[in-house]
């Protein structure tokens, strides 16, 4: 499992740890881009008695690839240690199994990734009578009123899925452990350069690790990070009995990934910056959903938590549901696609029901990912699609 050593330690800035961490260049004979250890099996030396706790036996367990993007990772949040998984869904789902027992209860935020709320609701809930509540999340004292006597989990996504709403990280933390209760964050937005939730309390972080990690939409992977026990608990518990480690060859690109991180988020919030500016004023526009905003509507959290946004973001217009999907087909450099975190500008229509309505998502929500095309040619794709849409009466 991947620990930080000393030597990982001594590199603090995201830029180093990104380029540097985990990259062992005398134990990889000098190669600049460590290998990719393809294997399934290790074989040990004849005197079976004498292997090494930190020897690798089987890539179903550990792999020294995998291992790689996992010091990075934690590094980057600040955490003793991190796993790699083979989808970010892998990583989400051993996080909660670590928390949960049959008849545990979980808050949740309303408006989490939807497979992460599916997972809890449907498979947890109808397999193992795991019950839940859901929060909007926005107000602590509406997560402490919603805990009961079997809550062994809350369950955070700041800022959430499609609407950015943030959590009070710290107090919600302070909040759990003064009741014995366990805390998980998808931080997969904020990435660990603008966010490090373990700073604040939270007990494991986990990333869907295909966005802005991976950055070049070629790989499913996903990650966690966590204090020693957990990662201890978890890599011989959930991950190596349900098989979920990544694979060499996807934590190599992973790293590859990794290395340009810093650069790459740098590009994505300077478009986007431009690209919600230019939203935020237009008049066919109704409401932006977007952390780096002037309108904001949390901008105290976001100011204590939050260092950078990145390149996803969501608005409503004035136009029918017609019209909506009229806009979204309409435009030619963003594609129509589910996913974000790439380098690909993209453009979907999020789905609805009243459930997620009483939770803050409203209807006809359009997302954007800001992708690394030159924001010029982005804002003029906009404006030709936005002339389908009316203005406000």
């Amino acid at each position: 499992m991947a620990f930080l050593t000393e030597a990982d330690r001594k590199y603090t800035t995201p830029e180093d740890i990104c380029a540097h961490v985990g990259d062992e260049y005398a134990r990889f004979s000098g190669a600049i881009v460590p290998p990719i250890y393809q294997n399934s099996l290790f074989v040990q030396p004849t005197d079976v008695n004498g292997i090494d706790a930190n020897d690798y036996i089987y890539s179903r367990v550990s792999n020294p690839t995998v291992e790689i993007a996992e010091r990075k990772i934690a590094a980057l949040e600040g955490a003793d240690g991190a796993l790699c998984f083979s989808a970010g869904m892998s990583a989400i789902t051993s996080a909660i199994l670590h928390f949960v027992r049959a008849g545990s209860h979980i808050v949740l935020v309303g408006t989490s990734y939807g497979p992460a709320m599916n997972f809890i609701k449907n498979y947890l809930g109808k397999r193992f009578a795991v019950t839940h509540t859901l929060v909007t999340g926005s107000d602590v004292s509406e997560i402490e009123a919603a805990i009961r006597p079997e809550t062994t989990l809350i369950y955070l996504e700041s800022p959430s899925s499609c609407v950015f709403m943030m959590q009070d990280l710290k107090a919600v933390a302070a909040l759990a452990k003064a009741r014995g209760i366990g805390t998980c964050i998808d931080n997969s937005y904020a990435t660990p350069l603008h966010q490090q939730p373990l700073k604040h309390g939270i007990d494991i972080v986990v990333h869907t690790a295909s966005k802005y990690l991976g950055g070049h939409s070629d790989i499913v992977a996903g990650a966690l990070a966590a204090r020693r026990e957990i990662i201890e608990s978890i890599q011989v518990n959930e991950r190596e009995l349900l098989g979920g480690i990544m694979d060499p060859h996807q934590a190599w690109l992973l790293t590859r990934g990794i290395r340009t991180l810093p650069v790459r988020l740098k590009q994505h919030a300077e478009s986007a910056r431009k690209v919600a500016e230019y939203l935020e004023n237009h008049p066919k526009i109704k409401k932006l959903y977007y952390p780096g905003s002037k309108s904001y509507d949390q901008k105290a959290l976001f100011e204590q938590y939050l260092s950078g946004c990145n390149g996803l973001m969501s608005f409503t217009t004035y136009g029918s549901s017609e019209q909506v999907n009229a806009f979204v087909n309409h435009l030619h450099c963003f594609q129509r696609g589910c996913s974000w975190g790439g380098f690909e500008s993209l453009a979907i229509v999020i789905g609805w029901n009243e459930e997620s309505g009483r939770y803050g998502l409203p209807q006809n929500l359009i997302r954007i990912h800001v992708g690394l095309e030159n924001e010029d040619t982005l804002i003029a794709d906009l404006e030709q699609a936005l002339a389908l849409l009316p203005e406000a009466e």
